[in-house]
């Protein structure tokens, strides 16, 4: 009887307890990230980088009340749950990822990630995506394309800031020895300033003042160009534009071969020709082979 007591009277463990409703919550997360729908992945896509956001101000707040000798209890909870509500999010795409033939092709591009590899997986429908250029256009990389006053905008807004980050992340590990599309971007870069050096772009600087002048451009933008009037009065566009053409390439290169690749892995049949060596002639365009590169199986 007295050791029935002892035993009923042993409070559990909390961090015991704790420890082993994460490891099920993992577990269970796990099992239903597998069966992700597409609206499901893009919300989680877009919740994980606006948590991001969320986390980085709080640390900033945390930082600047430690600093001032500020109570900062409040704020440092909610920067430990953003962070850790970020953690799972990424887990469950990692997870989502690594069950789809074309997430487990994209994540071995040094550069892209289980979120990246997600957001674009939920977002193109290979089916509306004869070729690489309905991809181009739907995440907003054609500048031909205008989003004229008071009509629907003709490109996906959360497909359009995924490439950008995309290719911001192409340009940091571009000196990677794994990397492939850094190095296309570096290239490319390379090959834009010399252009602008023989002034090949002037009719486009000549464009930029001229939208200056006619107030075609908002206040803030106005301030961001100033500093590259020099620039354009020059026929030269700005180093600022010529990143941005150059990252803009290599992010189109990657989307023509995870096009290639979606529409192989959903078809069975090789994808039609690009449009230049289709239509127009032109003799060469870079390969997967030629960036070596594993293609789906």
């Amino acid at each position: 009887m007295e050791k029935t007591a002892k035993v009923a009277t042993i409070k559990p463990n909390t961090q015991d307890s704790e420890y082993a409703f994460l490891q099920k919550l993992t577990k269970d997360l796990a099992k239903a990230a597998i069966t992700l729908s597409k609206n499901e992945v893009r919300f989680l896509v877009d919740y994980y980088y606006q948590i991001q956001e969320y986390r980085k101000t709080a640390a900033s707040q945390v930082l600047a009340l430690s600093e001032s000798g500020e109570p900062n209890e409040l704020v440092k909870f909610l920067f430990e749950n953003s962070a850790a509500l970020e953690t799972q999010i990424k887990r469950a795409l990692d997870k989502y990822t690594a069950n789809n033939a074309i997430g487990i092709w994209a994540r071995e591009i040094t550069g892209i990630g289980p979120v990246f590899a997600a957001g674009l997986i939920a977002h193109i429908d290979i089916e509306k995506a004869p070729t690489a250029g309905h991809i181009w256009s739907y995440a907003g990389l054609n500048p031909e394309q205008v989003w004229e006053k008071g009509k629907k905008r003709p490109w996906n807004a959360s497909l359009k800031t995924l490439c950008w980050k995309i290719g911001e992340s192409f340009v940091k590990v571009s000196n990677n020895p794994k990397d492939v599309y850094g190095k296309l971007y570096q290239r490319r870069k390379a090959q834009e300033e010399e252009k602008n050096e023989r002034l090949e772009f002037k009719d486009q600087a000549e464009k930029k003042i001229e939208m200056i002048k006619k107030n075609k451009v908002s206040w803030g933008s106005f301030q961001k160009t100033v500093s590259y009037i020099d620039s354009y009065s020059k026929g030269k566009l700005s180093p600022d534009h010529i990143h941005s053409r150059a990252k803009r390439y290599a992010v189109k290169m990657f989307l023509s071969h995870l096009h290639a690749e979606m529409y192989r892995d959903h078809f069975h049949v090789e994808p039609p020709k690009p449009f230049a060596i289709e239509i127009l002639g032109h003799a060469h365009t870079i390969e997967l082979d030629d960036l070596k590169i594993r293609s789906v199986k």
